[in-house]
């Protein structure tokens, strides 16, 4: 019998549907997990994903692009195949794709993690027979603290850098992160600034009806005195440009999983790291294909043969797949992963 989904050179394929799911190339139906752009492309005929996506990928792909959109749990049916969409804890409007026919059930995670960020909505594992898993920090090494304990830490940072009269730059991914902080930082120690990018990708969320905490946009017009104890958030791409000549006296710090690695933050020439990451760690990720309760998982985007070694060694039928994923969401601050933009 056929797999249900195929891996091809145009990404990830349901024949029977005649959909493709986060496709690389251009593809006359695109199933969209999220709108980070390693699964969100430009190009396709027509698009398909989660209500909350939609101001986001038309900023990024697009305002004429043809999308339709549904809310997490509805069914629809393309050709006999039964396709849904469940929440995935990524970002605001991520989703795991379920696809259903004749009894056979395939759920393609996208990006996911466990812990309920009071943001994206939360995570909810679906079960299924096959369960594509991404597994981007898929190593035991990886362990994430609380968010809550995190976002401590950072205020405590800031409040520092505050009383010595120094900006607080975060750099964090402006899609997904960057609102994280946003939200997780105390407002009351002072003001806070996006990047150009971030602004955008907030005022796309915002159209959603979503409320972000008070923010305001680094403008031209601003001087040294506006900044002065602040909180700035942006994109990593600005780290050594002169974008951040303007702040005057200032201390950077990233927010990324990889911040967990001895010495990203010195080679990076951070002042600080904090490990804050938008994808599932070790203890997520196995709890997230225990949940599914697959019979086979297929690992993609990460530490692959890692996690698929140790499902198998430990009753869980794996394989790798390689695609194209893995190389938005979850960077360290160096032109390498981040956005090319500077504001």
């Amino acid at each position: 019998m056929a797999q249900l989904l195929t891996f091809t050179e145009k990404g990830i394929y349901c024949k029977e549907g005649d959909f493709y799911i986060d496709p690389w190339r251009h593809v006359d139906f695109a199933i969209i997990t999220h709108a980070h752009s390693d699964h969100a492309r430009p190009g396709s005929r027509h698009y398909l994903a989660h209500d909350l996506s939609a101001p986001i990928l038309r900023l990024r792909l697009g305002q004429d692009i043809s999308l339709e959109t549904l809310p997490y749990g509805k069914v629809i049916s393309r050709n006999g195949v039964k396709v849904s969409l469940h929440p995935a804890g990524h970002i605001v409007g991520s989703a795991q794709i379920r696809v259903e026919y004749k009894g056979e059930v395939w759920v393609v995670s996208g990006d996911y993690k466990v812990e309920n960020d009071g943001l994206s909505t939360a995570f909810e594992p679906v079960k299924c027979h096959h369960f594509i898993s991404e597994c981007t920090f898929g190593m035991p090494i990886y362990e994430w603290k609380p968010q809550s304990e995190i976002f401590e830490n950072m205020d405590a940072w800031w409040q520092e850098n505050r009383a010595k009269g120094k900006v607080s730059v975060v750099f964090a991914y402006s899609l997904g992160k960057a609102q994280r902080v946003l939200q997780g930082v105390n407002p009351e120690i002072g003001n806070v600034f996006v990047h150009g990018a971030v602004w955008n990708v907030n005022k796309a969320i915002e159209e959603n009806g979503i409320t972000l905490n008070q923010y305001a946009r680094v403008e031209p017009t601003q001087t040294k005195k506006d900044w002065e104890g602040a909180l700035v958030i942006a994109p990593g791409s600005v780290l050594g440009s002169s974008w951040l000549k303007k702040f005057g006296d200032f201390a950077t710090a990233s927010a990324s999983g990889w911040m967990q690695i001895r010495g990203q933050k010195r080679r990076n020439a951070l002042d600080m790291g904090f490990v804050l990451s938008d994808h599932a760690d070790w203890s997520g990720l196995n709890e997230a294909v225990l949940a599914s309760e697959a019979q086979k998982v297929w690992t993609t985007h990460g530490y692959t043969a890692v996690f698929s070694r140790w499902l198998n060694e430990n009753g869980i039928e794996s394989e790798e797949v390689v695609t194209q994923f893995g190389t938005e969401s979850e960077e360290v601050p160096t032109q390498t992963f981040e956005e090319k933009t500077v504001d």
